[in-house]
């Protein structure tokens, strides 16, 4: 037996799953998770944390090329809800938007504030609430927050599906040939897009 035999083993990051094809939920990356995140080709990291993102986790970004987008969501203080469903309503257009996959969503644990982006990704999916809010506890555990629960019920799912039907319709044109992109939305928080 070779004494490097576990140096090909992967480790994941604390309640690391896939969500859907591309699409991947985690705690908080350390160093040691840098070979297995270094597996799934990411393209992109939505990171739901206000704190600034640390330097040695910007270097892997950098070396594989890895656009970090950052929606700063206080984890132990209620935010407003308002700014919670823009900021939410954000990271899911960037969430659905495939030319940013594979992506991984992660918070610190992993578990209320992705929990609630992905809660209401399975909304905008269809997925009836019993089983986003079976889902959700699978991964807060006994740390599940009611606040964060009622947050994903009440989200107007509508309110993304009305911007992709603008962007659509705007993408298609009214009768034009011609084929571009016209999508803006001002009011909206924009994510912190860092450049690494």
């Amino acid at each position: 037996m070779k004494n490097d035999e576990y140096d090909d083993v992967l480790e994941p990051p604390i309640n690391f799953s896939m969500v859907e094809d591309g699409i991947f939920r985690s705690g908080f990356p350390q160093p040691s998770n840098f070979p297995f995140l270094k597996s799934l080709n990411l393209r992109s990291i939505i990171y739901l944390c206000p704190e600034p993102y640390p330097e040695e986790n910007l270097e892997f970004l950098r070396s594989q090329n890895i656009r970090l987008l950052q929606f700063g969501i206080e984890g132990k203080t209620e935010p407003s809800v308002s700014i919670l469903k823009d900021t939410i309503l954000e990271a899911l257009k960037i969430l659905i938007d495939g030319r940013n996959h594979p992506v991984l969503i992660h918070c610190k644990r992993g578990k209320h504030r992705t929990g609630c982006l992905v809660g209401c990704l399975r909304k905008f999916q269809n997925w009836c609430l019993s089983s986003v809010f079976e889902e959700y506890q699978c991964f807060a555990g006994v740390k599940s927050r009611p606040t964060d629960l009622r947050f994903i019920e009440g989200f107007d799912i509508m309110l993304l599906k009305q911007c992709l039907y603008s962007i659509i319709y705007q993408y298609q044109g009214y009768g034009s040939n011609k084929r571009r992109l016209l999508y803006r939305e001002e009011n909206l928080q924009k994510p912190q897009t860092m450049k690494v």
